[in-house]
């Protein structure tokens, strides 16, 4: 049976899911009959929050409540924090291929307290050295011509071998292990291999993000070279794996090993980087063999800006994590505790910033290594003074444009926090970007590569355009927190564009309004989708504002009145996901796990 066909069958069982069940099925939706039946209430703190978690001698805070568990068993066996961390990432990897795994790329913010210093690593890979521009530009024409590439799909195609840029996230896990690790790797991937022979349950959120991914393949199946590896591992007969569905990947569990035992090499120059370029020439990819073994990420000095008594450090461009500060910087010339905090004046202000932040993010932000970016200039008090005369307290600005700062001479993703009785805490966040990737799963390996070359520009004189060898602007973000200097917390939040803006909205939370750290994360957030883009297409420069049901009527209403285009989202999916981990003065740590995923938190 042709995987189209597959498709088509995984498409009718999508509507026959959606039918209410029986209240015992505990693998499906909360039927309709249920809805009606409000929130239980809390001894303590708000009632639509629940408890942090609280621990001393380790914790892990992941979107999935095995990986959390399998970080704490790394630290119990004696492993770092870093250990813990790429075993969660591995783990997740297996679990939630929806969001990230080997085939993607990774960024990490580590707080070392041996040497009391934050270091940061940047393992963003890099597109084809034999692909030129002109290449790359006459093939989105030949795809257009066939039909393959829909009119209204601008820039880059979202799926198949063109997006393709190198995995980086296996480089990241042996640089920082190399450095910060304690256990073997065989040690630390074991617990994944073990659950991926034997077969682990897929989780409610999951399986959703499953169901919109092979709609999503379907819908792009023309682009896509081949996808019989993927509807063989994840699709079978064209159905989507359900909640509580005993899910295995005997083919990721060969990769892992290998990497256990043979390191690095394997995947860059060794046996798996070999399957790899056989399979790109299968498909007619252009990535090779020599684009893997030139690999290389790099250890990088993560920036800060100083926000209402804390220090908050994000990673350097390529990536956008300069937005979050870029927004604090415009926030704090003003005291956001002058408005309530679901107050309609509240959320104009944060929302202006972000699109203030973002129009610069389109304008500078790109691989540092092919563009000159401003990154003091940006991150100066002086422009975050500039940037906020321009915001009309009373109105939404229709349309903003880049800042001139002085030169000088639906993304899907993970996101994880480990920290351990030592005092090492580890901000980790991993990705294929759009939905599971590319489509594309290299034969026999387990793991689908990466669309993240989707976010070039194919503008020639934009900082962003496409070039061989050249790393994208990148959309996943770890975060830390310092304050009077010491380490506050580990945190990020998961989605796209929404990651700077969710940063800010949860650092605001808790430093302008005293949440703790879970009930700053489940409090009702903006995503603001629109404006300028890195990749050149500006599409809507006011953009929409989606809220979640939680920000009072009254407050929407305003905003509309103000000139925001508002939507109320009742989903969750856009509004990212949140971990932390809180370090408190005595050494306690506190962590927090989104609610809008499927994870937990657990302490040792």
């Amino acid at each position: 049976m042709t995987f189209h066909r597959l498709l088509v069958m995984a498409g009718m069982s999508l509507i026959i899911t959606g039918c209410a069940v029986s209240n015992v099925d505990q693998s499906a939706s909360v039927s309709a009959k249920t809805v009606t039946l409000g929130a239980g209430g809390r001894p303590a703190a708000v009632p639509w929050s629940r408890s942090a978690v609280y621990g001393r001698n380790g914790m892990a805070a992941t979107a999935h409540p095995l990986a959390s568990q399998v970080a704490i068993d790394i630290l119990k066996q004696g492993g770092s924090a870093l250990d813990g961390a790429i075993a969660a990432n591995a783990a997740l990897g297996l679990m939630e291929p929806t969001g990230n795994g080997i085939g993607g790329d990774i960024f990490l913010i580590i707080w070392d307290p041996k040497t009391e210093q934050l270091y940061g690593y940047n393992g963003s890979g890099r597109a084809p050295l034999g692909r030129s521009l002109d290449d790359l530009k006459s093939q989105i024409r030949s795809l257009r011509g066939s039909g393959a590439m829909p009119d209204d799909m601008l820039g880059m195609p979202h799926r198949g071998s063109l997006p393709v840029t190198v995995p980086g996230t296996v480089d990241g896990w042996f640089a920082a292990h190399a450095r910060f690790g304690n256990l073997p790797m065989s040690d630390v991937l074991a617990p994944t291999i073990r659950y991926a022979r034997e077969g682990f349950p897929v989780s409610p959120v999951i399986a959703y993000y499953f169901a919109r991914n092979l709609t999503a393949f379907r819908e792009q199946q023309a682009l896509i070279e081949e996808l019989d590896n993927a509807a063989a591992l994840w699709f079978p007969e064209g159905k989507t794996p359900q909640a509580g569905e005993v899910l295995r990947n005997p083919d990721l569990a060969n990769t892992l090993e290998l990497l256990g035992t043979e390191g690095r090499a394997a995947f860059y120059e060794g046996r798996l980087a070999a399957v790899m370029d056989a399979y790109f020439r299968r498909i007619g990819a252009d990535l090779r063999l020599e684009d893997l073994s030139a690999h290389q990420g790099e250890w990088v000095t993560p920036g800060s800006v100083h926000y209402h008594g804390y220090d908050v450090y994000e990673l350097p461009p390529n990536g956008q994590g300069y937005a979050a500060l870029q927004m604090l910087n415009i926030l704090k010339q003003i005291d956001l505790r002058d408005f309530p905090r679901g107050s309609a004046k509240a959320f104009h202000y944060m929302v202006e910033a972000k699109r203030l932040a973002f129009e610069d993010v389109a304008r500078y932000y790109a691989d540092p290594a092919f563009a000159k970016v401003p990154l003091e200039s940006l991150l100066s008090e002086a422009y975050g003074e500039e940037r906020l005369a321009l915001i009309d307290p009373t109105r939404a600005t229709p349309e903003f444009g880049p800042g001139e700062p002085k030169l000088e001479g639906e993304g899907d993703t993970t996101y994880l926090t480990v920290a351990d009785a030592n005092g090492m805490m580890v901000s980790l966040i991993q990705s294929n970007y759009r939905g599971m990737g590319t489509g594309l799963v290299p034969d026999g390996l387990g793991f689908m590569l990466q669309n993240r070359g989707e976010l070039f520009s194919l503008e020639e004189d934009h900082p962003n355009v496409y070039a061989p060898g050249k790393r994208p602007f990148h959309t996943i973000i770890p975060a830390f927190v310092m304050k009077d200097g010491e380490p506050f917390m580990s945190f990020g939040l998961m989605g796209g564009a929404m990651q700077p803006q969710g940063h800010v909205q949860v650092l605001v939370n808790i430093i302008d309004f005293g949440m703790d750290v879970q009930t700053a994360g489940d409090a009702a957030r903006f995503n603001h989708d629109g404006g300028r883009q890195p990749t050149g297409v500006h599409q809507d420069l006011l953009g929409t504002l989606l809220v979640e049901p939680g920000v009072p009527a009254e407050t929407v209403e305003q905003l509309r009145a103000m000139g925001h285009r508002v939507e109320v989202d009742n989903t969750g999916a856009p509004f990212g996901g949140y971990q932390a981990i809180m370090r408190l003065p005595d050494g306690v740590y506190v962590g927090a796990t989104e609610m809008r995923k499927d994870g937990t938190v657990v302490a040792w």
